[in-house]
């Protein structure tokens, strides 16, 4: 630090100025994080998305982190070669692929996040829905053709956030396995952006940020320069007809409108490759990816 060129000592000044008005707005907000895709996978970027956490909380807010792991489900059905199957996007998930995304989801992703966090210089507990009676599920309905049933495959049915505010308010990040039981007892695995909605609307949360392995949204989808910064919860239906928006980010923006429409202040889509994708749209002024506001 003493040997750096004072233009640089000036830089840095300079970006932590520019944050402080977003610091000051947000402090004391919640904030709910989906976390997924290459920013799961690629260490540096594991590192620098841990970082962004932890400082999001140390700055005063209240960062909520919900994860994913198709990934990894995949990889170790494979070393105990169980063959994915998938239907519509969806994986087929029986009762022994249910016990390994359970295994990777609830213990070994989970605890990896929550003891990144805590090396990193906070202070996170690992939760799935089970616990303290988070998230009732049902069974997700069957597919389309009115004949698909994929198994042991759930949606939100209701979300009993205490838990999680019990920790927020006394400075721990909660980080949240993707795992729902029903009335019944019985456990199911849940798409993690559909508990990442649901767990924000239940919070009424300054904002809900996707971590994604695109940009954002584009005006053509196959010209990358063409991000839309903002996008109006009105306009998503229209550019959904339009084929702007397509394929898996369908869901995803549908998902941002009902959290806007149930309580939550803005929706962010935001690109998890690039490092501190997190810091760039909180703390700046120029921001990244696309917020879907109202």
């Amino acid at each position: 630090m003493k040997n750096l060129p004072i233009e640089d000592l000036i830089e840095r000044a300079r970006i932590l100025t520019e944050a402080m008005p977003y610091i000051n707005a947000f402090r004391g907000a919640v904030v709910v994080i989906k976390y997924g895709g290459h920013a799961m996978i690629d260490e540096d970027l594991k590192r620098t998305v841990i970082q962004d956490i932890v400082l999001m909380e140390l700055v005063g807010m209240k960062p909520v982190v919900v994860h994913g792991g198709g990934p990894e489900i995949t990889a170790l059905m494979k070393k105990l070669n169980l063959q994915p199957k998938f239907v519509q996007g969806q994986r087929v998930t029986d009762a022994e692929t249910l016990e390994v995304a359970e295994m990777v989801l609830a213990g070994k992703l989970n605890g990896e996040i929550v003891n990144s966090i805590n090396q990193t210089g906070g202070r996170a507990v690992g939760l799935s829905g089970k616990d303290g009676g988070l998230i009732l599920a049902s069974k997700l309905g069957a597919g389309e053709d009115g004949t698909a049933d994929i198994g042991f495959v759930g949606e939100v049915e209701s979300v009993h956030p205490r838990i999680i505010s019990i920790l927020t308010e006394n400075q721990f990040i909660p980080v949240i396995a993707p795992i729902g039981v029903d009335r019944n007892g019985q456990t199911y695995n849940i798409n993690a952006d559909s508990v990442a909605g649901a767990i924000a609307i239940a919070l009424k949360s300054a904002k809900l940020i996707l971590l994604t392995d695109v940009k954002g949204i584009y005006r053509d989808p196959k010209d990358e320069s063409s991000i839309m910064p903002t996008i109006y919860t009105g306009e998503v239906e229209g550019l959904i007809e339009k084929g702007v928006i397509t394929g898996g980010m369908i869901p995803k923006t549908r998902g941002c409108v009902e959290a806007i429409r149930k309580g939550v202040g803005k929706t962010h889509i935001l690109d998890g490759r690039v490092p501190h994708s997190l810091l760039l749209e909180l703390f700046t002024d120029r921001g990244i990816g696309t917020q879907i506001i109202p």
